[in-house]
């Protein structure tokens, strides 16, 4: 039950998160902000790593600075691919592989979820894609083809996003907070390098310093609460739950955007809530 609350705690908070950010991304481009939210992350996973405990090794460290060069990687590949491409399109191709291929990686090395447990994953799989469809007139980016360049880009995204929650899972217990601070000063490099690429401003307005502070906090509770998730229980299946984040940024962009609901995404925040009952359940 546990990893079960943690991941979907993951979901909430990696929801939240989307949702700020791509609030704040309607006054300044989106690798502005997370240029400002990532080294913010840094120093509040550091405080709580410091004040946690924990006696971190060379081999967590280091797994947990490589997952954090994908997840710098999954967000700079994916921003770029929403501002050439289709968001209806790329958004649930990237969040089925963000889900399936840890899915896949936890059953190959062993991993025997029950019956009731790998329903509701096949359920959470389906739900992940439905609520992260958009419709080409609901977004203002993205309305380009979704040509073969794009697509690469796509995948490389998702696999990404995989490869961060692969690799996290694989940091033996004990470290406490401190892979995952190695994780956040990983993609924070990553973030920054293509920043600078892109020759975007480092002057930050007072109110996006403060929303990336609020953005950092919700990013730094989600990537700790999979983290110890995936330490309590299995791979394949708290990874499902966490890639449900779509559905909790739709439900707030619902509830606060003034945004309408397409019947699909209806229909994939309510198989959201049935998959997590049936993964605590099983």
């Amino acid at each position: 039950m546990m990893p079960v609350a943690l991941a979907s705690t993951s979901a909430v908070a990696y929801g939240i998160s989307d949702y700020l950010g791509g609030v704040a991304s309607r006054r300044a481009r989106a690798l502005r902000v997370v240029s400002v939210s990532y080294p913010l992350s840094i120093v509040l996973v550091g405080a709580a790593a410091v004040v946690s405990g924990g006696s971190p090794t060379l081999a967590g460290l280091a797994w947990g600075l490589t997952s954090g060069l994908l997840s710098g990687l999954a967000v700079w590949s994916f921003y770029v691919a929403l501002s050439r491409g289709p968001m209806s399109v790329i958004s649930p191709i990237t969040a089925v592989l963000a889900a399936s291929v840890p899915l896949a990686f936890g059953l190959v090395a062993g991993e025997r979820p029950g019956a009731g447990a790998l329903v509701g994953m096949s359920v959470a799989l389906v739900a992940t894609v439905l609520v992260s469809l958009e419709s080409h007139e609901g977004s203002s980016i993205g309305h380009g083809r979704l040509t073969l360049p794009l697509m690469a880009l796509t995948v490389l995204s998702g696999l990404a996003f995989a490869g961060f929650f692969v690799l996290l899972a694989q940091v033996p217990a004990g470290e406490g907070l401190w892979p995952v601070a190695a994780s956040r000063i990983g993609a924070t490099g990553v973030v920054l390098a293509a920043a600078f690429a892109a020759r975007e401003s480092f002057r930050f307005s007072r109110r996006l310093i403060a929303i990336g502070l609020v953005i950092a906090v919700f990013d730094a509770v989600a990537n700790g609460a999979f983290y110890f998730a995936s330490q309590a229980g299995m791979l394949s299946l708290v990874s499902v739950i966490a890639a449900l984040y779509p559905a909790f940024t739709v439900a707030l962009a619902i509830t606060h955007g003034g945004e309408r609901l397409r019947a699909v995404q209806i229909a994939g925040l309510a198989l959201a809530g049935v998959a997590i009952a049936l993964l605590a359940l099983g």
